[in-house]
């Protein structure tokens, strides 16, 4: 197996995709076993990499969305203006 770029440096895109690549060749039955438990262990890594990610990135926008007292807040937002009638 060709030397993989480290996870930490893959985007959250590129581990993504190498996962799915992962997941369809051991899918496909083609490999040697040797090679079979290489990428599965890569996968397994690659998994617990994004899901650490998805983590994180949910508990910043969860940080962003509590006001001073800890409550949650969702603000309300306005409807968009749908007319064609432009005014400037």
């Amino acid at each position: 197996m060709a030397e993989k770029t480290p996870i930490e440096q893959l985007t959250y895109k590129q581990a993504s995709q190498e996962l799915e690549l992962i997941i369809r060749s051991l899918e496909s039955g083609d490999m040697e076993l040797e090679e079979s438990l290489e990428s599965y262990t890569r996968g397994v890594e690659l998994l617990k990499s994004l899901r650490t990610r998805l983590s994180d990135a949910e508990q910043k926008v969860s940080v962003l969305l509590k006001d001073v007292d800890g409550n949650d807040v969702l603000a309300d937002g306005e409807a968009a203006n749908t007319d064609d009638n432009l005014s400037f």
